[in-house]
């Protein structure tokens, strides 16, 4: 297929094929190709999405618990919408996810212990602009746009909305503010879009941890996606991500809790219909410590329009 076709092809794409946010119960791990994507502004693009998880994951990366297993059901709705800002392609995204999680430890003795939580997570918020290689344009100036490197920046925020117990180790939400400024390069080549982040996560203060005041360290996030677009306009993804730090202060008190994790899994996705499409992801722990060894897969629609 020429080039210049192929370039047609990825275009219409852009309009109805978008990232949106999977919302995982840890910070750091989030594994999400397109975010920097070169669209149209005034798109809009609603999705639901299901995330399912068994392993040693928790809500909070902080408290690593061994012999730890929780089975996780997740439903997330995300909202994006594109703008021009500055003469530049902005995105802000919403994120609302509700969870249903049970989980159990095997203790020393042998004794094993059983629980439960339900109820919404931690709502997320991303306000992000490529700065270079994406200009703010209407649909029909995008039509012939080319596109070639993108630099993009954005700030994730993490609003403590989730269902917190504070006489309990294990919550869906984590009882604190957390931003993550990230900085981002995305590149096509052909049939073909390479993609690489980085991004530190702060973190406020818990003052109602058990009790005690829990502090934590930023973490250190990278990623990197390649991912391949088909003529049908379907595509596949390889995805990864590192991240380490967060060593964590209780009431002054340091812990030996820094994470070293780093992540592998691939992306599908194919149009259903006109502004629609389903996209499956899964991903596993490729090194990890501190507990967070864990597999999750995740399925969701969007529905794309102006």
């Amino acid at each position: 297929m020429p080039e210049k076709t192929f370039s047609l092809v990825l275009k219409k794409r852009h309009f109805v094929m978008v990232f949106f946010l999977f919302v995982m119960p840890v910070f750091s791990q989030d594994l999400e190709p397109r975010v920097y994507a070169n669209v149209a502004k005034n798109l809009n693009v609603a999705s639901l999405g299901y995330l399912f998880t068994d392993g040693n994951v928790l809500t909070d990366p902080s408290l690593p618990i061994t012999d730890f297993t929780l089975r996780s059901h997740n439903v997330a709705l995300n909202y994006i919408r594109t703008f021009g800002l500055f003469n530049k392609l902005a995105r802000v995204q919403v994120a609302v996810p509700y969870t249903f999680m049970d989980g159990s430890q095997t203790r020393t003795s042998g004794e094993v212990i059983t629980g439960s939580r339900t109820g919404f997570a931690d709502t997320k918020i991303r306000l992000g602009i490529n700065l270079l290689g994406s200009p703010a344009l209407d649909r029909s100036e995008f039509k012939n746009f080319e596109q070639k490197t993108i630099l993009g920046v954005s700030l994730v925020t993490s609003i403590p909305t989730g269902r917190y117990y504070d006489d309990k180790q294990i919550n869906i939400g984590t009882n604190r503010w957390a931003f993550k400024p990230e900085i981002g390069v995305s590149k096509r080549f052909a049939h073909l879009y390479a993609e690489a982040y980085g991004g530190i996560w702060f973190y406020t203060d818990n003052n109602d941890f058990l009790g005690k005041k829990l502090e934590q360290k930023p973490t250190y996030s990278l990623q990197g996606h390649a991912s391949y677009y088909f003529k049908n306009n379907m595509w596949v993804g390889f995805n990864t991500n590192w991240f380490f730090g967060g060593r964590t202060i209780t009431d002054g008190v340091s812990g030996d809790s820094e994470i070293d994790n780093w992540r592998v899994g691939g992306t599908f996705s194919t149009p259903i219909a006109k502004g629609q499409s389903i996209r499956f992801q899964y991903h596993v722990g490729a090194y990890t410590n501190n507990g967070l060894n864990y597999y999750a897969l995740s399925a969701s629609y969007q529905y794309s329009f102006f």
